[in-house]
C-alpha cells in the first residue's frame, strides 16, 4: 500500500483548495509538498514593491472561504498571502504541509499503481498525485549574453532582494509586463537614476481601485450575503470581457480609446507617448491595470529604452545600437516559465517518458479538462494547459478544476478504483475543440506575440471561453472518458460529501 492517499505539489490556491475539500470529503490521508519554508505559492514568492492583484478582492479568493475584512477593492500582496494562511490554518491544512520539500522527480510504479515521489529530504508513495505548482512559479531570466559579467547586484521580481537598497542607485529594469508596471513606480522616486527597457509596450487601462469603508467590511460581515452578491456582479462584468477576447475582438476598440485617452492625460510628450502606444489588438497580450506607471515613465530620472538589448557589461546594459546604459543594479520583470511548465520535466510516466516530453511530442501541450493527461495514471494538474485566463479570477479556475478532481477520487473511493488514466481519443478530441475555439480569439487574431504562446506559436495557456462554460465542463466526472482498473482491497476511505466546491 502507498505512504499517502493523495500527495499535492504545492501550497498556492490550487494545493491549499484541494486539500481542503478533501478532508471535507473525508479523504484525510493527504500530504502536501512545499519547497519553500512558507505557503503561499506565488503569493509568498512575489513580494516586490507595490505588488497586488488585478482581480478585484471579492472575486479573488475562495467562494467557500470569503473574506469580509479585504481593505482594497483590489488587494495587495500581504493581504492575499495572509489569506491563503488564514484559510489553511483554519480548515487544518497547515499541519499537512512538509516543508522545504522540493520534489526532484514522480514516477508511476505500475506495479503497485503507486506514485513515487522523490524529494529533497526522502522518497513516499501516493496513490494519487495532484501536481499544483502553478504556472507562476519559476522565475523566466532571458539569456543575454555578458549577464554573468555583470558587477551589480541582479534579482528578479519574484526573488526580490530586499536588503538592497536602492536609494540613489542607477537601476536598469528589463520588461514591461504586470510586475514591472507594479514595482517601477515605487522604486522612481528612490533610485537616482532608472532605465526602462521594453521590448513591447502594454495596453494599460486605469486601476479603479479604492479603499473598502468599515461600514461596507461590517455590512460583509454580519450580512454575508452582500458580498455574495458583490462577488457576483464582479464576476459577470469580468466575464463580459471574454465576448471581446473570444467572440469579437472587434468590440475591443472602445477599451482600447479608453486607454489611449488614459495615456494621454498623464504623458504630455508626444515622443514618449509614441513609443508607449501598442500597435497590436488590445487583449492579445495582457492588460494591465495601473494609474502611476506612466506618470513614473514621465518622470525627469526615468528613461525608456526601445532598442533591443544586445548585451550586458560590467556596468552597463548594451543595447543593439551599440549605446551603453550603465546601470548597478538590474532588475528582471520578465515574467515565468509557463509554456515549458518545469515540474512537467520531473514527472515520469510508466514508459519514463517524461511529461514535458510526453507534452513536446504531441500536437500541442494538452491536457483533458487541462488536468488529466494519456500516459500518466492517478495524475491531475491544477492549472494545466489552458486553464488560465486573460480576463476573470484564476481562482475560479482552480476551484471548477478542484471539484473535477474531487469527484474524481470520490468514484475511486465508491468503486474500489486505483487507476484512473484519460482515454487518447478523448484527450485528443478534446485538445481539437480547444484550438478550434481558440482560432477566433484576439489572442490567435491580435497580431502580437504574448507569453501565452508557446516555442511553436500555440496558445497553450488561456481557455478560450466563458469560465462559466469550463464550469459546467468540470462540473462532473465521467467515468466513460477513463480507463478504470478495480483492486480487490483498494478504497481511499472517502465519504459521499453534501456539497463540492463552489463556483
Amino acid at each position: 500500500m502507498p505512504d499517502v492517499t493523495v500527495a499535492i505539489i504545492g501550497t498556492g490556491f490550487g494545493g491549499i483548495g484541494m486539500a481542503v475539500w478533501l478532508q471535507r470529503a473525508g479523504i484525510t490521508d493527504v500530504v502536501l509538498l512545499e519547497r519553500a519554508a512558507g505557503l503561499g505559492g506565488t503569493w509568498r514568492d512575489n513580494s516586490y514593491p507595490g505588488a497586488a492583484c488585478d482581480v478585484p478582492s471579492h472575486l479573488y479568493s475562495f467562494s467557500f472561504a470569503p473574506n469580509p475584512s479585504w481593505s482594497r477593492s483590489f488587494s495587495p500582496q500581504p493581504e492575499i498571502l495572509d489569506y491563503l494562511r488564514g484559510v489553511a490554518a483554519a480548515e487544518g491544512v497547515t499541519g499537512k504541509v512538509r516543508f522545504g520539500e522540493e520534489v526532484t522527480s514522480a514516477r508511476w510504479e505500475p506495479a503497485g499503481r503507486q506514485w513515487r515521489v522523490s524529494t529533497t529530504r526522502g522518497t513516499l508513495t501516493a496513490r494519487f498525485l495532484v501536481c499544483a505548482g502553478g504556472p507562476l512559479s519559476d522565475p523566466m531570466v532571458p539569456d543575454i549574453p555578458g549577464l554573468d559579467s555583470f558587477a551589480g547586484a541582479v534579482f528578479h521580481s519574484a526573488t526580490w532582494d530586499h536588503d538592497h537598497d536602492l536609494t540613489g542607485r542607477n537601476v536598469a529594469v528589463v520588461g514591461t509586463g504586470a510586475s514591472a508596471i507594479q514595482f517601477v513606480p515605487q522604486i522612481a522616486p528612490l533610485v537616482g537614476r532608472l532605465t526602462v527597457f521594453q521590448r513591447t509596450p502594454p495596453w494599460i487601462m486605469p486601476r479603479r481601485d479604492r479603499r473598502i469603508s468599515r461600514p461596507e467590511r461590517w455590512l460583509f460581515r454580519h450580512v454575508p450575503v452582500t458580498q455574495r452578491i458583490a462577488r457576483a456582479g464582479i464576476y459577470c462584468g469580468r466575464e463580459a470581457y471574454a465576448l471581446g477576447f473570444v467572440k469579437e475582438p472587434a468590440i475591443l476598440h472602445a477599451a482600447e480609446a479608453v486607454a489611449l485617452r488614459h495615456m494621454h492625460r498623464q504623458v504630455a510628450d508626444p515622443d514618449l507617448r509614441a513609443r508607449l502606444t501598442p500597435s497590436y489588438r488590445m487583449g492579445c497580450k495582457r492588460i494591465l491595470l495601473s494609474n502611476d506607471y506612466y506618470p513614473a515613465i514621465a518622470r525627469p530620472n526615468v528613461s525608456l529604452v526601445t532598442e533591443g538589448i544586445k548585451e550586458v557589461s560590467e556596468a552597463a546594459v548594451v543595447t543593439g545600437d551599440g549605446r551603453e546604459h550603465p546601470a548597478d543594479t538590474l532588475i528582471f520583470g520578465t515574467g515565468f516559465h509557463v509554456t515549458d511548465f518545469p515540474l512537467a520535466q520531473r514527472i515520469f510516466g510508466p514508459d519514463g517518458i517524461s511529461l514535458a516530453g510526453r507534452w513536446s511530442a504531441g500536437p500541442a501541450q494538452t491536457a483533458f479538462r487541462g488536468t488529466t493527461t494519456a500516459g500518466f495514471p492517478n495524475l491531475f494538474v491544477l492549472t494545466g494547459p489552458n486553464t488560465g485566463l486573460g480576463h476573470s479570477s484564476q481562482v475560479f479556475m482552480i476551484e471548477a478544476q478542484i471539484g473535477y478532481v474531487l469527484g474524481a477520487l470520490l468514484h475511486a473511493g465508491r468503486r474500489g478504483v486505483d487507476r484512473i488514466e484519460v482515454r487518447p481519443e478523448v484527450q485528443a478530441a478534446y485538445e481539437r475543440m480547444v484550438r478550434r475555439k481558440m482560432r477566433t480569439t484576439v489572442w490567435a487574431t491580435g497580431g502580437c506575440k504574448s507569453w501565452y504562446l508557446d516555442a511553436e506559436g500555440r496558445n497553450v495557456t488561456l481557455w478560450p471561453g466563458f469560465t462559466w462554460t469550463y464550469a459546467r465542463q468540470t462540473r462532473r466526472f465521467e467515468p466513460s472518458d477513463y480507463d478504470l482498473a478495480m483492486s480487490v482491497t483498494c478504497g481511499t476511505g472517502a465519504a459521499s460529501p453534501a456539497t463540492s466546491p463552489g463556483r
